[in-house]
């Protein structure tokens, strides 16, 4: 089984965490301690019962994550230190403490990030107080859970622990790059023509779709990330978009197509979008 170092994609960083979501079986198979009355639990959860925390790990590094491609193929992944650090440092620089979904299907209100750090000292981590017991290098949440209906069902043990969503890199991709040549230049110049074109001629199931989702967020208390209002904005008006952008939103759009009903799918134009800009990537490559 193939094992690929997953990395930041230095054109897409605003893709690289644009949610967590609750899940009953995380892939990093870390559950989150949640503040209850359980006397199963550590004392401190007396002092924030009614604070309605939950705290897990969201991402574990050289953890070995289980994957399978839409083709079956069977694979595992997994984020080094240095990745980590850096996705938890882009989660709070795009404000998306407050985009969570439920179990990568749908987005979810009154759930927000109150903590976020990295574990600097196994030790003397805060982690401990928790019994986490976590590796150096592994990024923490800390959230709370205003959402009646969502906190039921951490109380029922129906959602464990953390999941991210988000836009990676294999790393031994990223780094194949083609030897220098004449004709090489030749065509990296051609591309670079290319992207500088703009076009108009998304679908106007995409505009509409994103219209939409700009006034679903505004009722929502507008949770979605400043770039997903940014994209979304921009197809609601129909205004040019260059091929580097295509690739970007199709890029977003396909690694979160399982949350298709959420508002920051709808933002980026939606089903509708994703179908257009494969379509436009593939015929600029022919």
């Amino acid at each position: 089984m193939d094992i690929i170092e997953l990395i930041i994609d230095e054109d897409n960083k605003e893709l690289a965490i644009d949610a967590v979501s609750l899940v009953e079986f995380p892939a990093i198979e870390s559950n989150w301690i949640f503040m209850s009355k359980d006397k199963n639990k550590l004392s401190l959860a007396k002092l924030d019962e009614h604070k309605r925390l939950i705290i897990g790990a969201a991402l574990i590094p050289n953890k070995l994550i289980y994957r399978r491609d839409a083709e079956g193929k069977e694979y595992q992944v997994y984020f080094s230190e240095s990745t980590i650090k850096e996705a938890s440092e882009l989660y709070l620089k795009s404000n998306n403490q407050s985009a969570t979904t439920y179990e990568h299907k749908e987005g979810v209100e009154d759930i927000t990030a109150v903590e976020s750090w990295i574990v600097v000292d196994e030790k003397m981590d805060k982690s401990n107080l928790y019994g986490l017991n976590l590796p150096k290098g592994s990024w923490v949440l800390s959230m709370k859970v205003d959402n009646d209906k969502v906190w039921n069902d951490i109380l029922a043990k129906k959602v464990k622990g953390f999941s991210i969503e988000g836009y990676f890199l294999d790393k031994m991709a990223a780094l194949s790059k083609p030897v220098d040549t004449d004709t090489d230049t030749e065509i990296l110049a051609a591309l670079s023509d290319i992207l500088k074109l703009s076009f108009v001629n998304y679908p106007k199931g995409a505009s509409q779709s994103s219209e939409r989702a700009l006034i679903d967020n505004q009722n929502n208390g507008n949770k979605a990330t400043a770039t997903s209002v940014e994209i979304g904005r921009i197809l609601a008006t129909q205004e040019p978009i260059s091929l580097n952008r295509i690739r970007k939103i199709y890029g977003y759009l396909k690694s979160t197509k399982k949350s298709s009903n959420s508002i920051p799918f709808r933002l980026y134009g939606g089903e509708v979008m994703l179908r257009w800009c494969s379509k436009m990537i593939e015929n600029t490559i022919k």
